[in-house]
């Protein structure tokens, strides 16, 4: 969205040139006519805001809306957010997903808005190149051992107390073996190749699998009903945008996003 604000401002920009340079062409009486000046007055306005606006949403906030029930009850359908895109690290324009000048590092907790990996796009959203984002909890880190035995996650052998996490199934799918080895699980697992399997191979029981460098392991707070890095494989730091930060409509659910 961002990308097209700032291209719609650059050519309301070149407009606005153009109107500059063809300006005597429309001085009657020595000034210019009454709708000469009014059009140049709001396509000066517009691009400016746009440009503005454009570099607002892609260095420091841009505002989400909740689709889905994914992030239950921390986040519901319909919430209005807004998320810190520069907490992380100011994105640097025409690389691939490079952040500079970082105030924190990504933690465990965090609620990260993040644009969906290859892996976790249909095959026809992935011939399309569609690009859409997704909102989750980052559990654990590079190097961290990820593994959920009925439903209880686990970090590096340590049970998570997860007080925010909403279980709507009491259904627990027992853990099926489907590779031969760790190691092919794992490969499996980072590859992304999970995500056409059935929700009951991955849901309840997963793991242990160890989140690769450069990477992060996300769930949905409606841990029975999220489409997450269970099944998608590890999340790259290059598609991280942001961290959630609060609600703001509707105005019953404004709050702080913990």
């Amino acid at each position: 969205m961002e990308i097209k604000l700032f291209i719609a401002g650059c050519i309301f920009l070149v407009l606005a040139i153009i109107m500059q340079a063809v300006k005597k062409k429309f001085i009657k009486d020595g000034k210019p006519s009454k709708t000469f000046e009014d059009v140049y007055s709001w396509v000066d306005t517009l691009w400016t805001a746009l440009i503005i606006a454009s570099v607002i949403m892609y260095f420091l906030l841009q505002a989400f809306k909740i689709p889905t029930g994914s992030m239950r009850n921390t986040l519901i359908e319909k919430d209005h957010l807004f998320a810190m895109k520069f907490i992380y690290g100011l994105r640097v324009p025409f690389t691939d997903g490079k952040r500079i000048l970082p105030i924190k590092q990504v933690n465990k907790g965090d609620i990260v808005i993040f644009q969906c990996p290859p892996s976790a796009l249909s095959p026809a959203e992935r011939a399309e190149n569609v690009k859409k984002d997704y909102i989750k909890r980052c559990v654990a880190l590079a190097g961290d051992k990820v593994e959920i035995k009925n439903k209880i996650l686990y970090v590096n052998d340590v049970k998570i107390d997860e007080s925010y996490v909403n279980y709507d199934d009491s259904n627990i799918y027992k853990k099926l073996e489907f590779t031969n080895s760790q190691e092919e699980y794992q490969k499996a697992w980072e590859n992304g190749d999970f995500a056409i399997l059935p929700v009951n191979f991955i849901r309840d029981n997963f793991g242990p699998v160890v989140v690769p460098e450069g990477h992060y392991m996300v769930l949905g707070d409606n841990r029975d009903y999220s489409f997450d890095a269970r099944f998608w494989g590890p999340l790259p730091d290059k598609y991280l945008k942001g961290q959630a930060l609060f609600v703001y409509w509707p105005l019953n659910r404004i709050k702080y996003i913990r």
